[in-house]
């Protein structure tokens, strides 16, 4: 999904080397992961993968062309051109579901595709979100995890989860619970980079929720950092933006302009609209509260042009809101109106409560200060409404003042004056005017707040109200107390300025020793392994590992390497070359020869000659060994002759940064000792990023193995679903039946067993919880004719159809079973006895009354015949018979139904009385006899005689039929 800078670079240096269709990784790579980094050159790899396509089997084909897809819309997405993006990834989409279209079968989608799916649904809900259509962004991000849970893939389904979180934390209080299970903040250091960044953010934006704004800003520094490191542009413009707001919010407002301008800087270059119109607005909002209106006035017009294609988004409605408060403050009270009008309507459609209740607030404030006072009441009321509805105190208190000012500002002449609420009546005027009766509930709503500290103008209001009805001694008592609200408030100003310093400054500490620790860390563990193969060296390299470990300037490596270079071997000369950023040549950064440091020097990556270049070349140790007399062909002059050179790349992964070499004046000065001992002092140069590729190697390894054991898991379930299901109807088979039966049983008898054990309740509670299961043979009659007549063709498709019609008057819970030939056998499950013959009417008539379709279109009426039995078949003796006997019983229901006329059903139930033993014999080869003593009646839908004689069928269950 995101990669960081330093995983980009292996596919840059990787490419150059590749030909052909062996590029297409690497090329389709690049190109998705540039996507914001540099759009334009995305474009252009995406080309060249556009024509590699025809040498790609036609299977990966629609995942490729997806992807490319994806690249473009989202380009057209941060570009805000929402309707491009969203076709795009509709066509992305499509081609990925005609790749996973297959017979049934057949392979389940491949990790690519699926990971490709939950990249789509990725775009198209923040094209969604942009629109300010938060339920269609939540049901894409609901689809974009249900792809990423099957490919499976962890890291993109921590980045969607907090994704959601982030979105649901703007809706309502309820975002402030994740719609997932976020990793705890400590677990964040093992986690993958990328996912940890974005479940940093969703931390930062729940602590933004709770206005634990010093909290919020460690968080989101980190997910910055990430962010930038992994292409993910407009989400760094973002957050620069957030960390800006909440360091507003603490009043430190050098450290968020600060930021804003950080965020700006990223913004411009790309002309994304949201991300420079979020920038503008910010950083005018701190302007406003800074007293910089005129400036703040500018960038927010310039902010509201930028953002008019993205009227329904988030970042338009905190446009207005600010553009709203800056009208007020500013006297416009006309322009402040049609702000927040228009953020109300935001507010509404976008169903999120802090822009619906500050719309209302200063509508009301805009309304009063216009002369219209009765609509500024009315207004100011539903806002009281909404806020005591969601029960957000502060925002009851803004409502209170502002009811508090409409009422204490002088009436219009000839106006009417506005009546007292009807709260204040009802109290008999404990309040001496209407304003002190809103200020005092507002002063009692605040003292009830922990640890929040009565604001000095509303005290003053309070003040200058008590002043006005002559209560002047209040007043004064009133006025000391808002000094001493402002005298604590500008206290707090100052402790949240060091509240933001310190949180900079240890975010920043933190990461920078973080850092260090790792590189630490891995220098270690590479040192243990070098220890082990060359005890000679032991405490050389040990202090080597120490003390380059434990620097972070490369000057400082250098000089280190130098000390114990010239400490293990025999070194004339030492040499570091690193790569230039442009990559075609290599600079000397440090060099000592013989004591005295080397002039700086250049060597063309291509230069032929030059052993350095060579060495990055062909990325392997060069050793160069010249005999007495031999002349060195490139010794650079003013340098000494060397007769014994050895060269070695500094390897990060698969990229080279550079090449070091030591070199000697005699000869054969190096051997296999001092070559591994050179060589593990190249290693340190790099030992951080080499020992995380080893990382990623494992894991890498890991992921494999588990698709590997995913794929087998998989082939098995299919084979295991096959031989529990009817190939021709789909129904469960015999054999599924068979497995499952007897849990059903045990349940049963588990119910019974508890009901024993429980006094029996009396009245409407006789009825007791559904215990029994209802075994049903349903038999097609006179089968055999369809199939003589019509041919078996017409059967089977009379056998699917039936199928059809048992689902739909049995539940999904219950077992359908396809027993053989035209015959099924039903388990109701946790179905009461009392309702059995209803579902076997149902079934009867299900059957009988619609006609059957053949194949060749003409209809065909049948009938069937249904016995049943319930299990245990003797309540008050659960377990006198067992459920193959039971089934035995449903089958003699069956075949008297079809001796006595078929359409129709019949079954056998025990009264209780009579004599018990040897029930289960008697019933099966002397049912009449059974009857006549009264331990069994038979039910049927059929009002004439029954035929209990007959020709017995067995079932093939039971052993019990000849006790």
């Amino acid at each position: 999904m995101f990669v960081c800078d330093a995983d980009l670079a292996q596919w840059e240096n990787t490419l150059p080397e590749l030909t052909g269709k062996a590029r297409l990784p690497a090329l389709t790579a690049l190109a998705w992961h540039l996507r914001q980094r540099d759009p334009v050159r995305a474009r252009q790899l995406g080309s060249e993968v556009l024509a590699l396509l025809p040498a790609v089997a036609p299977q990966d084909v629609p995942v490729l062309r997806a992807r490319l897809l994806l690249v473009a819309a989202e380009g057209a997405w941060v570009g805000g051109e929402l309707d491009t993006a969203q076709y795009q990834a509709d066509q992305a989409l499509q081609l990925l579901a005609h790749g996973a279209g297959a017979p049934a079968g057949a392979p389940a989608p491949e990790p690519a595709s699926l990971q490709a799916r939950a990249d789509a649904c990725w775009v198209q809900a923040w094209v969604a979100n942009d629109r300010g259509n938060s339920m269609a962004a939540s049901g894409w991000l609901s689809q974009a995890a249900a792809a990423a849970h099957a490919a499976p893939d962890p890291v993109r389904i921590d980045i969607i989860g907090a994704a959601a979180g982030i979105c649901a934390a703007f809706t309502d209080s309820a975002g402030l619970q994740p719609p997932w299970r976020p990793a705890a903040n400590a677990e964040l250091d093992a986690m993958p980079a990328i996912a940890a960044g974005w479940i940093s953010d969703f931390f930062g934006a729940r602590a933004f929720q709770r206005s634990e704004y010093g909290r919020a800003i460690g968080h989101l520094m980190r997910s910055f950092d990430t962010a930038r490191s992994s292409g993910q542009v407009r989400r760094a413009i973002i957050i620069a933006t957030n960390i800006g707001n909440a360091f507003t919010c603490l009043n430190a407002h050098e450290a968020a302009l600060d930021w804003m301008q950080r965020g700006q800087d990223l913004a411009r270059p790309t002309g994304w609209p949201l991300s420079v119109g979020m920038c503008l607005m910010q950083t005018a909002e701190t302007l406003r509260q800074l007293g910089q209106r005129e400036a703040a006035q500018t960038l927010l017009r310039e902010a509201l042009a930028v953002l008019a294609p993205l009227a329904g988004s988030r970042a338009y409605a905190v446009a207005l809101e600010y553009e709203g408060d800056l009208a007020l403050d500013l006297g416009n009270h006309a322009a402040a109106l049609d702000s927040f009008t228009r953020l109300a309507a935001r507010g509404d459609a976008l169903g999120q409560g802090d822009f619906q209740s500050s719309a209302r607030r200063g509508q009301a404030h805009a309304l009063a200060h216009l002369g219209r006072p009765g609509e500024a009441l009315f207004v100011a009321q539903g806002a009281l409404v909404l806020a005591r509805a969601k029960g957000d105190t502060l925002a009851q208190i803004a409502a209170l003042q502002v009811l508090a000012d409409i009422h204490a500002l002088p009436a219009r002449a000839g106006a009417p004056a506005l009546a007292p609420p009807p709260e204040m009546e009802a109290s008999c005027g404990t309040a001496p005017s209407v304003p002190l009766h809103y200020l005092l509930l507002a002063l009692d709503i605040a003292v009830t707040i922990d640890g929040y500290t009565v604001p000095g103008a509303l005290l003053d209001a309070t003040a200058r109200e008590y002043a006005a009805v002559g209560d002047f001694e209040r007043a004064y008592a009133i006025a000391l107390r808002a000094g001493a609200a402002r005298d604590l408030t500008q206290s707090r100003d100052a402790t949240n300025r060091a509240i933001a310093m310190q949180v900079q400054y240890q975010t920043e500490r933190a990461q920078t020793e973080a850092e260090h620790h790792r590189q630490l860390a891995a220098a270690e563990a590479r040192r243990a392994e070098v220890l082990q193969r060359t005890s000679a060296t032991l405490a050389h390299l040990g202090a080597v590992g120490q003390e380059i470990t434990a620097q972070l300037e490369s000057a400082a490596v250098f000089r280190a390497l130098d000390r114990h270079v010239h400490g293990l071997l025999d070194a004339t000369l030492f040499s570091v070359f690193l790569i230039e950023p442009d990559g075609e040549w290599l600079a000397s950064a440090f060099s000592v020869e013989a004591g005295r440091p080397l002039a700086p020097l250049r060597v063309a990556l291509n230069d032929p000659h030059a052993d350095s270049a060579r060495c990055v070349r062909e990325r392997r140790e060069l050793q160069v060994a010249l005999q007495e007399g031999e002349v060195n062909v490139n010794l650079i002059p003013g340098t000494l002759p060397t007769l014994s050179m050895l060269f070695a790349p500094l390897a990060v992964g698969d990229r080279v940064l550079g090449v070091m070499t030591v070199q000697s004046m005699r000869a054969n000065a190096y051997g296999e000792r001092e070559r591994l001992i050179f060589r593990t002092l190249c290693a340190y140069g790099a030992i951080a990023l080499d020992n995380a590729n080893a990382y990623r190697q494992v894991a890498a390894t890991q992921q494999q193995l588990l698709d590997q054991n995913l794929e087998l898991e998989r082939a098995y379930q299919a084979l295991e679903e096959v031989s529990l299901t009817d190939q021709l109807t789909g129904l469960r088979n015999r054999r599924f039946f068979l497995r499952h039966v007897d849990a059903d049983v045990a349940m049963s008898l588990r119910g019974y067993d508890d009901l024993q054990h429980r006094p029996r309740p009396t009245g409407d509670g006789d009825r007791q919880a559904p215990n029994d299961l209802v075994f049903y043979m349903v038999d097609l009659d006179h089968f055999k004719h369809v199939n003589d007549r019509y041919g078996h063709a017409a059967g089977d498709s009379i056998l699917v159809q039936m199928q059809a019609r048992l689902r739909e008057v049995f539940r999904e819970s219950d077992y359908v079973i396809r027993w053989g030939g035209e015959e099924f056998l039903v388990l109701a499950r946790a179905t009461h006895r009392d309702d059995a013959s209803v579902l076997a009417e149902r079934m009867r008539r299900a059957v009988g009354e619609r006609d059957f379709v053949l194949p060749d279109g003409e209809l065909l009426r049948k009938t069937c015949s249904i016995g049943f039995a319930c299990f245990p078949f003797l309540p008050t003796q659960p377990r006198l018979l067992s459920w193959p006997q039971v089934v035995e019983l449903a089958d003699q229901g069956l075949y008297i139904a079809k001796r006595s006329g078929r359409d129709a059903w019949a079954a056998l139930h025990a009264t209780g009385a009579g004599n018990a033993v040897d029930l289960f014999p008697r019933l099966m080869h002397a049912l009449p006899q059974a009857l006549a003593d009264g331990v069994v009646r038979v039910v049927s839908n059929l009002a004439g005689p029954l035929d209990l004689d007959g020709e017995r069928r067995r079932t093939g269950l039971s052993i019990d039929l000849e006790l």
